[in-house]
């Protein structure tokens, strides 16, 4: 298996290596309570996105495009840009039922728009090698909730005192930042809003 990998898939490997090592800072955090782990797991997801992006510039300039690369790339994605960010949001305090339902949602969602990506990534790009545009937002863009994470831990704001507080809502609680992974899951499905690919 390793002989058909390109330079290329070995940096999506490395996206993915991000992703699983945030979520096992994520949950260091959770068990020992050290901001250093917290602060690291949110440092994994920009490192992600700098090899999500060198993995399709060097398929680009090498010219060794494939299917299994495309597969690998969304699977490694919805590790580091899915899953991650929802582990350290579930650390930082979004423990409610409320939370549990936003932040699987949002992960469903990502894990939707990647299979949609891949289904209509051919037609979307129109015979080229590269994409035109992507229809929603690129998972990707979940690296600024993980800079929000961060940034309530450097304003001490997590756990009982996550930003923006906490409702109850009938039977479950609900911190209100979770909302912001639903906004990002239902822009990730959104079918008219069209983003230029650089």
């Amino acid at each position: 298996m390793l002989r058909g990998f390109h330079l290329a898939d070995f940096l999506t490997l490395c996206n993915a290596a991000c992703g699983v090592a945030g979520v096992f800072l994520a949950m260091l955090y959770a068990v020992e309570g050290s901001k250093l782990f917290f602060y690291a797991a949110a440092f994994m997801a920009p490192a992600a996105f700098i090899f999500d992006v060198l993995d399709g510039r060097v398929a680009r300039w090498r010219n060794q495009h494939s299917a299994l690369g495309r597969e690998l790339d969304s699977l490694a994605d919805i590790i580091s840009f899915g899953m991650a960010p929802a582990a350290l949001a579930f650390a930082a305090g979004m423990r409610g039922g409320w939370d549990w339902i936003a932040l699987i949602y949002f992960v469903c969602c990502g894990v939707s728009r990647l299979a949609r990506y891949n289904v209509t990534a051919e037609t979307l790009s129109q015979g080229n090698a590269k994409v035109a545009y992507f229809e929603g937002t690129p998972i990707p863009t979940s690296v600024l909730l993980t800079a929000v994470l961060a940034f309530a831990a450097w304003q001490d704001r997590l756990g009982e005192q996550l930003c923006g507080g906490v409702w109850q809502l009938g039977p479950w609680m609900l911190h209100p930042l979770a909302l912001l992974f639903v906004l990002s899951g239902t822009l990730m499905l959104s079918k008219t809003l069209r983003i230029p690919k650089f």
